[in-house]
């Protein structure tokens, strides 16, 4: 099995919090089957709206110079991408739409990526609250044709901060598909 290049993002603005620690479990995992895994926090990031100016459309670079742009490059060189993110409202964290909303850059490029993976923690301890994230993700990936949904962890019923670690079988889940992450390569 040829090694890949992962990029792991955790978007919540809470270090150690429960989905970054799902995103470490999975890193953990990549890790350990000699992939090359890039760990990004959204926490010190200074990341801005996108303005909707379409100049990246023009393969011109964006005109926000913010953090954005060096994560976008990384996501497009990336074999796998890895999106962390607790639960606001039944959908993604702010942080996470607002950079999704920012690779509209890679739209038009060539890009590597084909797997995506969502690690998603909730306080609601039903699993379809996690339904609404994974609808919005789809939106993303379906802009990427060569893309798609790998994986989704469902880390329902987690709420205060570090409870995830009450929840071993959901770190245990994230650490294996860590270890399993599947690559189709370019077509």
């Amino acid at each position: 099995m040829e090694n890949k290049n992962v990029i792991v993002i955790s978007t919540s603005l809470r270090k150690g919090g429960n989905s970054d620690l799902l995103a470490d479990a999975f890193v953990k995992g990549a890790m350990e089957k000699g992939n090359h895994v890039e760990k990004i926090s959204l926490v010190s990031q200074d990341i801005h709206f996108c303005k909707g100016c379409l100049v990246c459309q023009k393969g011109t670079e964006c005109i926000i110079k913010d953090d954005a742009n060096e994560i976008i490059h990384k996501i497009k060189d990336a074999d796998v991408i890895v999106f962390a993110t607790p639960v606001y409202f039944y959908e993604m964290s702010g942080q996470m739409k607002t950079l999704l909303d920012r690779t509209n850059p890679l739209f038009i490029d060539d890009y590597h990526f084909r797997d995506v993976y969502l690690l998603a923690t909730c306080a609601d301890e039903n699993e379809k609250s996690i339904d609404n994230l994974i609808h919005g993700l789809y939106g993303w990936i379906d802009c990427f044709e060569h893309s798609s949904l790998r994986g989704v962890i469902k880390g329902v019923g987690i709420d205060q901060y570090g409870d995830v670690n009450n929840h071993h079988d959901i770190l245990e889940q994230a650490y294996e598909m860590g270890k399993n992450i599947e690559n189709r390569g370019n077509p």
